[in-house]
């Protein structure tokens, strides 16, 4: 592994970065930012955009991963990227034996983003990886198609489950139209989004291990599986298969928003010139899967272009999302063990949840709260009991702590979607959140909002500074913490006299106590020498 990671490009090397960053995944030394603290003494995670590191660096950190599982997953990222250069190379080589299809599955693969996007953890035993078997060359000119669709559901841990799964082969004949019985309890059906009731799962039988047996045998060699966002899907059937399209990679919009995933909304006006639904009704995701090949088969058979324009009608559905962003507040940092039943106690008014699930098992998930108009959201921001600090970006939010039903205490961040006229994408802060001081040259929001950009030069020394400012009060508030822990088990010893389980918690918070006021002691030793 290390000779292929010491080999590897550095575009590859910063996707894998990335990947495991965005996975809540750690090597010996920590994650990404432990890892530069201890091996770049100097700067340390200061400079933590894994793009201006050098090679060395990043093969360091990723040689860094001894889990089986880990190892397996960069192995995979590094056989995506080979299987993108075969690809590429198949394609100078013999361009003209390229059919249509084998086109729109290897701009799916070579997209930047499917290494990301597809890098599932395929060792794990309840995973179904098909098999392209010796038979290379039949794989490879195979046009046979089958298009997917899953409608999921929020369980109790914040996970998101698989509850009807529709598919369409070629001739968009329905193959499979089923119901799927979750493992664990439903929190949010999301009937509004999915279309799937409670009463549509009171017969349901079948598990993710029975869908998956019934897609085996569609899922033949060469079999070409067809999506949009098909990532999604497959993460929640567990099924890793090799030949895929899908159109949310394969389209992209001209111009200056090219970078932007479209929707199948739009693909369906745009490219088909449909509507896929009627406004505000539910999915359904047999149409959805339907509407997916329909797209393919425009490019296929018709030569429909990929590249599409993005029209009044386009722009004037944005602007309405945008409107509906400032009716929404954004909450996130929430312990997965907070029901999102309990947010309505951290907001006052009359709104809808819409919980996002965490990015990992056991993490934090995070939900936009939807009210009728901006005003009731600014009002409803203003009434929430706690206090303002700063994010990353510089930008107002508010820390709550608050107690649950079962008595415990939690915590969680509150901030609006749209603060001072200016649009803050959930997914974008939530994702800012995870890899805090991207770059030493960032931009910085003033109070007034004025937007100024940090060059390189002479802008590092006062990064690194407010770096240290903000880990001195995130050091505060987890010292805070510590020692309202401390009193409580205090008061517990106290009741309990020779508990000596608790007294070995006692020990052990003291002894953080201590060294988190180590570490405020010396942050502020570096700021005084600045």
């Amino acid at each position: 592994m290390e000779h292929k990671l010491a080999t590897a490009e550095k575009k590859v090397l910063v996707e894998l970065v990335k990947l495991v960053q965005k996975q809540g995944l750690e090597g010996d030394n920590g994650g990404w930012k432990e890892f530069l603290n201890s091996y770049d003494k100097k700067l340390g995670s200061s400079l933590s955009d894994p793009s201006r590191r050098s090679n060395d660096v990043l093969v360091a950190f990723l040689s860094s991963f001894k889990k089986k599982e880990d190892v397996q997953l960069l192995a995979r990222v590094l056989q995506c990227d080979a299987n993108r250069n075969l690809i590429e190379k198949f394609k100078q080589e013999s361009p003209d034996k390229e059919t249509p299809e084998q086109r729109l599955v290897r701009m799916t693969i070579t997209h930047p983003r499917y290494p990301i996007y597809y890098a599932f953890p395929s060792h794990a035993e309840d995973w179904f990886v098909t098999k392209s078997g010796n038979k290379q060359s039949k794989v490879i000119k195979s046009t046979r198609m089958l298009a997917i669709d899953c409608e999921m559901v929020t369980c109790e841990d914040g996970s998101e489950a698989v509850v009807r799964v529709g598919a369409v082969d070629r001739d968009l004949k329905v193959v499979l139209d089923k119901f799927v019985k979750p493992s664990l309890p439903v929190v949010d059906y999301k009937t509004e989004i999915t279309g799937v009731t409670a009463e549509d799962l009171e017969k349901a039988t079948l598990s993710v291990a029975d869908i998956q047996k019934k897609l085996r045998r569609f899922l033949s060699k060469g079999t070409i599986l067809v999506g949009h966002g098909l990532h999604n899907d497959l993460q929640v059937l567990k099924v890793d298969h090799a030949r895929v399209i899908d159109t949310s990679l394969v389209f992209k919009y001209s111009g200056a928003n090219n970078s932007r995933i479209p929707s199948l909304l739009n693909l369906c006006k745009s490219v088909l010139d449909e509507e896929l639904r009627m406004e505000g009704a539910a999915h359904n995701c047999v149409h959805d899967a339907a509407a997916a090949m329909k797209l393919v088969l425009a490019v296929v058979e018709k030569g429909v272009e990929t590249l599409i324009p993005q029209t009044e009608q386009m722009l004037e559905v944005e602007k309405t999302i945008h409107e509906a962003k400032k009716a929404s507040l954004y909450l996130h940092k929430i312990p997965h063990n907070v029901p999102s039943q309990e947010l309505r106690g951290v907001i006052m008014g009359d709104f809808k949840v819409d919980v996002k699930p965490p990015k990992k098992l056991g993490g934090y998930y995070s939900a936009e709260v939807v009210f009728s108009s901006q005003e009731e959201a600014n009002e409803a921001f203003e009434k929430v009991d706690g206090d303002i600090v700063k994010d990353t970006m510089g930008l107002s939010q508010k820390m709550v702590q608050f107690k649950l039903n079962s008595g415990s205490v939690s915590r969680l961040y509150v901030r609006k979607n749209v603060q001072d006229g200016e649009e803050v994408s959930a997914k974008k802060r939530s994702n800012t959140e995870e890899e805090k001081n991207v770059s030493c040259k960032r931009q910085k929001r003033e109070n007034d909002s004025e937007e100024t950009t940090r060059e390189e030069n002479g802008s590092s020394q006062g990064s690194i500074c407010e770096d240290h400012i903000k880990e001195i009060e995130e050091l505060k508030e987890k010292l805070k913490t510590t020692v309202e822990e401390n009193e409580e088990l205090k008061e517990k010893l106290k009741a309990k006299d020779e508990n000596e389980e608790l007294k070995e918690k006692l020990k052990a918070k003291e002894r953080e106590v201590e060294a988190q006021d180590k570490m405020i002691t010396n942050l502020k030793k570096k700021l005084k020498k600045k």
